[in-house]
């Protein structure tokens, strides 16, 4: 059995301390090598039936780019639409997307009609692929944030809308918009703690059935 000392243990605590969702990117590129490194992080996730479900798009051109962040915009103004008061004018504050600065962007797909696998694990809990494509997504996450780049999740989409804009397969369902770069600062804290929307939970209870 792989045993890993105290030191990397604390190290392991300590990058996820420091993964955060990232919205304020530099523009500096990203290396090819390095983002091609964060994808074979990705690819060494567990998935459900070994059925490696993730699909990924790189969304370069700015065509594609300015339909996505046209999509965010709009999804974001009713979203916004949803609150009044104070709540609304924290939320107007908030910057939810590193879309226009962020130099890679990467859409995650789910393929939900893959045969690898074989069904194990999927037929009484179908969302299981979706899960596993997310944790293929903190695979890449954690490995990027090691590696001193910052990575942003992207929600506030029409996921359907995406789909048509990227042309992603009809078996495909979105899963995460992924902004990665180089962040113009690094915290610990999230955000949106410190924009006073919402506290992080200072320890998780565990219900004994």
């Amino acid at each position: 059995m792989m045993a890993f000392s105290s030191e990397f243990q604390t190290e392991l605590l300590d990058l996820m301390r420091w993964r955060r969702d990232v919205r304020r990117f530099r523009s500096d590129p990203v290396d090819d090598a390095l983002l091609r490194d964060c994808l074979e992080a990705m690819r060494l996730a567990p998935s459900v039936g070994l059925s490696e479900p993730w699909r990924v798009i790189s969304v370069q051109s700015e065509t594609a780019r300015d339909a996505m962040l046209a999509n965010f915009q709009a999804e974001n103004a009713d979203a916004l639409a949803d609150y009044d008061g104070e709540r609304a004018e924290t939320y107007a504050g908030l910057k939810l997307s590193g879309m226009r600065e962020a130099p890679v962007q990467l859409a995650v797909f789910c393929d939900e009609d893959t045969s690898k696998g074989g069904g194990l694990g999927v037929r009484t809990m179908t969302e299981m692929r979706r899960y596993s494509v997310v944790t293929a997504i903190m695979n890449l996450w954690l490995f990027a944030r090691a590696q001193g780049l910052g990575v942003g999740w992207v929600s506030i989409l029409d996921a359907e809308q995406a789909k048509r804009d990227l042309d992603a397969p009809d078996g495909w369902a979105l899963v995460a918009y992924l902004c990665v770069g180089w962040p113009e600062e690094t915290h610990t804290d999230p955000e949106l703690q410190r924009a006073g929307w919402e506290q992080r939970s200072d320890a998780l209870e565990v219900e004994v059935r």
